[in-house]
């Protein structure tokens, strides 16, 4: 029993004095072998086993459709972001009209999720580009969403570049 202890509480330093170290999103080499169709039903199954260890009745009418409903939040939604095919396109265009200023799009909201806890991100970024070049203001917003929808740390999002 004493080392079953010991190696429950250095688990729970490591958790929490975990220092994030990587610049780039730690994916495996094979995140992309499953389809989105397969991760959803594997990650349903999952969601129903944890339910059920807390021991709620997904019978009940409310909880029924709850361990699909989150798989495909994660899947299609709120982690979209590790999908390279889902970076969204941004063209630039030549700076016609000789503009000498940086631009800058202020407080696009974001939502994240914090890869130490699973639990939501929420803030605004401020994303700049240089003047040689011309990129539309709703691709700013498109581009700081794709890199915000997936698990991280504040600091890699404000490294990604967006």
């Amino acid at each position: 029993m004493k080392t079953e202890n010991m190696l429950i509480d250095n688990q729970d330093d490591l958790a929490d004095n975990h220092q994030g170290t990587s610049t780039e999103t730690p994916l495996r080499k094979d995140a992309f072998v499953l389809s989105n169709v397969e991760k959803t039903l594997l990650i349903e199954e999952k969601i129903q086993e944890i339910l059920e260890v807390l021991g709620m009745d997904l019978t009940d009418d409310s909880m029924s459709g709850t361990p699909r409903r989150v798989a495909k939040m994660f899947v299609n939604e709120i982690f979209s972001g590790l999908d390279p095919k889902n970076k969204p396109k941004s063209s630039t265009f030549e700076n016609k009209y000789k503009y000498g200023e940086m631009l800058v799009e202020k407080n696009i909201t974001l939502y994240s999720t914090c890869e130490h806890h699973l639990l939501p991100i929420v803030g605004k970024a401020h994303c700049l580009h240089l003047k040689w070049k011309v990129v539309g203001l709703s691709k700013m917003n498109r581009i700081v969403d794709y890199y915000a929808k997936r698990p991280q740390v504040q600091e890699r999002l404000n490294s990604s570049g967006c």
